[in-house]
């Protein structure tokens, strides 16, 4: 197995250029186009321009952007890797149980609160170094978003595309997370895994107590988070294209309330510690603070030492390619043209 990476990957973003350039070759040949056919008829004119030809221009020029293209993908230095090392490190793992019900769309947590729960997350992970880190989404049922991982881009990437439409059935099951969680982790002993319950806690589906009572004993420390307004605010929905707030069958509008005190009865029965979010702060840094005092466990990796650069073939196309570029003529060579290496009869 080997690796693909660009060592500078920044100059890729180069090749947006390209198009630009095809759009103004084309405006380009489009106006000399115009401007021909003021001097008079087009065969007549082709006729007093014998040398000038229409494909050479195109052909040069993608040549040109074919060369670009390869300059930029040089510049990027392609690298394949070559040899695979066993690293291990000092760290903890962490999964975070995230609840995507339709009750964490509103928006008494600035914008709202899964998207806030989403940003805090996501700035969690760029402050990650030697850590582990798995995602759980959950509402009426729980499922892994991202198994346990050190590979903090994808966490990142999968992270952005959670909504409530994941789960298709509503409600609120941390107990059922809890479950997940405690078979998401690394098999084997240690006190160095943790997980975060980020939620609003209306709990309508399990016993999350007793749950967070057998993680505990596994060894687990479940920490949650409380997100949301205590006094309770409607869901918004659209309708139609239009804001509307989620109704009952009555036709009433739903109000959804933080119910700080299950969730800290789960924080209490998994050793750890409860957070009240608000607008300023989410809180995961704080429960991260009590997770880095835990005692680290080894955790070993697999990642390549060695990379082979791989961008000499890339030079050697953009200089074949600034030869040939060089040697096709704008216009027709008479001289040339009049060689006959082949001789053909009909």
């Amino acid at each position: 197995m080997q690796l693909f990476r660009f060592a500078n990957p920044g100059f890729l973003y180069l090749l947006l250029l390209l198009p630009v350039l095809a759009a103004l070759f084309v405006f380009n040949e489009l106006r000399k186009r115009r401007s021909l056919r003021k001097l008079g008829e087009s065969s007549l004119v082709e006729r007093l321009m014998p040398e000038v030809s229409k494909s050479r221009p195109v052909v040069k020029f993608l040549i040109l952007l074919v060369c670009i293209a390869s300059g930029v993908v040089l510049l990027a230095r392609p690298q394949f890797g070559s040899k695979i090392q066993e690293v291990k490190k000092q760290g903890v793992e962490v999964i975070i149980a995230l609840d995507v019900s339709n009750s964490m769309l509103a928006e008494d947590i600035q914008p709202n609160r899964l998207t806030r729960a989403k940003q805090a997350i996501s700035k969690l992970v760029d402050g990650l170094d030697n850590d582990r880190i798995g995602l759980i989404v959950f509402a009426g049922d729980a499922y892994t978003q991202i198994p346990i991982t050190t590979d903090y881009v994808s966490a990142k990437m999968f992270l952005s595309t959670i909504s409530p439409e994941m789960v298709a059935k509503q409600g609120t099951a941390i107990g059922s997370a809890i479950r997940l969680g405690m078979k998401s982790f690394t098999p084997g002993e240690g006190k160095s895994k943790a997980l975060i319950i980020i939620s609003d806690g209306e709990n309508h589906e399990d016993d999350p107590v007793a749950a967070a009572e057998e993680a505990s004993k596994a060894g687990i420390v479940v920490h949650t988070i409380g997100i949301g307004s205590a006094d309770g605010v409607p869901i918004p929905v659209s309708v139609n294209g239009r804001k509307d707030y989620l109704k009952d069958e009555k036709g009433n509008v739903v109000i959804t309330k933080l119910d700080e005190e299950i969730l800290r009865q789960v924080a209490l029965a998994g050793d750890g510690v409860y957070v009240r979010a608000n607008n300023s702060n989410i809180g995961l840094d704080q429960v991260y603070d009590s997770i880095k005092k835990m005692k680290k466990q080894e955790l070993e990796s697999k990642v390549f030492t060695e990379y082979n650069e791989q961008f000499q073939i890339f030079a050697f196309i953009s200089l074949v390619l600034l030869l040939a570029d060089f040697m096709v003529m704008d216009r027709k060579n008479r001289k040339l043209a009049n060689i006959r290496l082949w001789k053909f009869r009909i």
